[in-house]
């Protein structure tokens, strides 16, 4: 049953991909980083549109070609979905062309809810002359399987602690006691100068 649901959604996404233009090409190589990861996680083979390898079909069921190029209809949209998106990936696409090669970055958010979603920023630069169209794309769940079977995590990674958090806070502490021992130069610097105009009036 989910090989079924896989094919039948790279499919249909495939079917965007070929609307792309003619002149569009997929990467060659990619490369994922995010929360979980130790490194850079390399994406193995073919993403000229193919949906046959991991790389082909990251493309597919990511929105790449219509986030990159300009499709009609466009299935991107410029406002961010509202979901709990979740932990946030990097995606960086080496795409070869007329131009050299170029590197363009995705976002993607595989364990948003409902579905996992991606992110291209508009106007990347590629191939000198060319920049991204950009946008949202909400996938099908079966990008985070696929992203999975590459080498992310299972379930979404724990949010590291914030900086500071769960921590005393020594900063604070310190100019507290900073301010303290200040105050207490002063009282009794005061305390000084009060005794001695006592001493003098009573002289």
């Amino acid at each position: 049953m989910r090989r079924l649901l896989v094919l039948a959604s790279l499919a249909v996404l495939a079917t965007l991909a070929a609307t792309a233009p003619a002149a569009a090409k997929g990467p060659s190589t990619a490369s994922i980083t995010g929360p979980g990861l130790d490194h850079a996680l390399p994406v193995k083979g073919e993403g000229e549109g193919g949906a046959g390898t991991p790389l082909g079909s990251i493309v597919v069921l990511g929105g790449f070609f219509p986030q990159v190029f300009v499709q009609s209809p466009d299935p991107t949209t410029r406002a961010k979905p509202a979901a709990e998106l979740g932990p946030r990936y990097e995606i960086a696409y080496r795409v070869p062309g007329p131009g050299g090669t170029s590197t363009i970055v995705q976002e993607v958010y595989p364990y948003a809810k409902p579905s996992p979603v991606t992110y291209v920023r508009p106007g990347q630069p590629f191939w000198s002359v060319n920049r991204t169209h950009g946008g949202w794309f909400v996938s099908s769940p079966e990008l985070k399987m696929t992203l999975v079977d590459a080498g992310l995590p299972q379930s979404r990674p724990k949010s590291p602690p914030r900086s500071g958090g769960g921590s005393f806070p020594w900063v604070w502490t310190g100019l507290a006691a900073a301010a303290f021992v200040v105050l207490l130069v002063l009282a009794l610097r005061w305390r000084d100068i009060t005794r001695l105009r006592m001493l003098r009036s009573t002289a």
